[in-house]
């Protein structure tokens, strides 16, 4: 059954099998025919005649100044029907008697009428560019949807103003007002494309449309770049535009160019051509703008932070793809697609290309100097500050791993990482990368402590480093990726070296006082000889030991009690011991009789492992007492307390 506002002028008539059959048919969509009489024609003709003239811009002074639209939304929508049923009855004079003056009236009419409707359909855009720009459209998308645009027309065509109001109740007056100007741009649109007008409805929709997307691109802070431009910027500027654009890039898909496809979707429902050009010809040059720049980035100067760029470059665009998909679904948007698709491939093969480097670069460093004191390596440093740092995006770098396996061709030792299984876990291949990078630089690392000539400085050098590296890895994504397992076994392995360090570092003094725990009861002399012996194994270790370091103020206390929880207890014991066989005889004692007693022994160990020390001389003052000594340093500078007195 027809619509209320429908011409009665046309009538079904489903009897007519042919438009052969009868002179007075016309064809009309979807197959339908309506018959005509000449007075039917004539009457079409002088309604139309009436109302287009009404609204003549050229012969009324009120129709120059008065929007049709704003002034009466009813009569608007009798406008358009009687410019429907006018373009009609031409189709049909066409088709009877091409030379009718008639028709030739009617051409004039339908003239007058487009100008008519160009000029509504400008200002409806124009006077609602608040209400279309494409955040109120995206929000309000569901409102906007043709079943929805489809009941209010229905409501124009069956009710009064005072029902269309009501059918508004429901939303909020920025929504209402969209729907509403929406549904006159539909109705426009659909008039002048089925009357051959839709190049000019065209023309203005993307003079306004286009504006208003590049305007949005540029508040957003999104400009045309080109290569060289990026080259000639430092990498502080860059890094503002990168930011600018992690920032504007989600907006811009989601509401600029999403909020314009829904737009052309609907005023151009009845064009599925027209509505892909429009959106094509105002989206394209911003969209390609959008989409190149990470391509561009990619040709900026190198950077130690470049990777982590990149890798948010590929997270944001990875992010929208599907809506990217989605918007730019077009045969005529596919370049915008593909520059797109560009970017995200290019940006994987450059963050797979910049870990390559990573690796090439901690192996092939060829520093021969040994860090000093057996503190941390500067490739310790780095390397774990990238790889921690890399950890937290082991989501985005999975996705980059699926197709680029380890180039080694063994697995990684048990014994240093069992990685979960592949079935169980999607970190699998991720978790074996991270490991194999640190592994990587572990091995690095050993051949770094070959460079020392003392044994046990260089397994302080190990002790430091992987005790650097073990807290960075259970402190970050690290500890995820790697799990529990791994950071025991290299938390023991730190012990190890550490004891490793202890066992050849002081072994010497050690070796001296062994025989302390099975002396019974041995001569003075015997004991004079041991501590002299002692000291002069103390003095010999300690000034060796003066400059070394280790950073970590936990590790450091660790060593030192460890070391003194050997050496002090047999020290005192032997000091004691001999203290004792000294009453009544102290005078007579020779200047190098004890240099050290056990608080002493204490004070000089925990100067220890500071590194700062440039000079240590540890030797009897002769201008002092005969058993007075002092130890010199830059840190120290004490009497010691002596077991005896005079």
């Amino acid at each position: 059954m027809p619509k209320k506002g429908m011409r009665s002028v046309y009538h079904i008539n489903p009897s007519k099998p042919t438009p052969s059959s009868s002179p007075y048919n016309s064809p009309l969509r979807n197959g339908t025919l309506f018959s005509f009489s000449e007075s039917m024609i004539a009457e079409t003709i002088s309604k139309a005649d009436k109302m287009i003239n009404k609204w003549n811009q050229e012969t009324s002074s009120y129709a120059k100044v008065t929007s049709l639209f704003y002034e009466s939304r009813k009569e608007a929508r009798d406008y358009i029907n009687c410019v429907n049923d006018l373009q009609r009855a031409m189709h049909f004079l066409v088709t009877e008697n091409p030379s009718s003056e008639k028709l030739v009236h009617s051409q004039q009419l339908m003239q007058v009428s487009m100008q008519r409707l160009q000029k509504e359909f400008y200002q409806i855009l124009s006077a609602n560019r608040d209400h279309f720009d494409p955040e109120s459209i995206s929000t309000c998308s569901s409102l906007t949807s043709r079943s929805s645009l489809s009941d209010y027309e229905e409501e124009y065509d069956n009710g009064s103003e005072d029902e269309i109001q009501e059918v508004g109740t429901s939303i909020n007056e920025v929504e209402r007002v969209s729907v509403l100007a929406l549904s006159d741009l539909k109705s426009i649109s659909d008039c002048m494309i089925s009357s051959g007008y839709g190049k000019e409805c065209v023309k203005i929709y993307k003079l306004i449309r286009k504006s208003i997307i590049d305007e949005g691109l540029y508040r957003l802070g999104i400009e045309k770049m080109t290569s060289q431009k990026i080259q000639r910027l430092d990498w502080e500027i860059i890094e503002i535009k990168l930011e600018s654009w992690l920032k504007s890039v989600k907006i811009a898909v989601t509401t600029l160019f999403s909020g314009e496809r829904i737009l052309c979707d609907q005023v151009f429902y009845s064009s599925d051509s027209i509505r892909e050009s429009c959106f094509t010809e105002i989206s394209k040059e911003g969209a390609m703008n959008l989409f190149s720049f990470p391509e561009l980035f990619l040709k900026s100067k190198k950077s130690p932070d470049k990777i982590f760029r990149v890798l948010d470059l590929y997270h944001s665009v990875s992010e929208i793809w599907p809506e990217i998909e989605s918007i730019f679904s077009f045969g005529s948007t596919s370049c915008i697609r593909s520059q797109a698709l560009s970017s995200l491939l290019a940006l994987g093969d450059s963050v797979r290309t910049m870990l390559s480097e990573f690796e090439t670069t901690v192996q092939k460093d060829s520093s021969k100097v040994p860090v000093s004191g057996g503190g941390i390596h500067p490739l310790t440093e780095y390397g774990m500050s990238f790889i921690s740092r890399l950890s937290d995006y082991s989501v985005i770098l999975s996705s980059l791993f699926e197709d680029w396996p380890l180039s080694v061709q063994t697995r990684l030792p048990e014994s240093y990482f069992s990685p979960p299984d592949p079935n169980d876990s999607p970190i699998s291949a991720i978790s074996t990368r991270f490991a194999w990078l640190i592994l990587v630089l572990l091995c690095k690392l050993d051949g770094k402590a070959e460079l020392y000539k003392d044994v046990s400085l260089s397994y302080l050098f190990l002790t430091n480093n992987l005790h650097f590296i073990v807290p960075k890895v259970r402190n970050s994504n690290l500890s995820f990726l790697l799990g529990e397992d791994w950071i025991s076994k290299h938390e023991m392995k730190v012990r190890q070296y550490a004891s490793n360090y202890e066992r050849l570092g002081w072994d010497k003094v050690l070796s001296v006082l062994s025989p302390v725990n099975s002396m019974g009861n041995a001569s003075q002399d015997e004991m004079k000889n041991l501590l002299k012996k002692f000291s002069l194994a103390f003095e010999e270790v300690y000034r060796t030991q003066s400059s070394w370091i280790v950073p970590d103020s936990k590790l450091r206390n660790e060593i030192k009690v460890s070391i003194c929880s050997k050496l002090l207890p047999l020290y005192r014991s032997l000091f004691d011991k001999y203290c004792v066989t000294l009453q009544g005889e102290q005078r007579v004692l020779g200047a190098s009789s004890v240099k050290f007693s056990p608080d002493d022994l204490g004070n000089y160990l925990s100067d220890l492992f500071y590194g700062t020390v440039s000079s240590t001389n540890v030797s009897s003052n002769t201008s002092a007492s005969p058993h007075s000594f002092r130890v010199t340093t830059l840190r120290l500078n004490f009497r010691p307390k002596r077991c005896f007195s005079f």
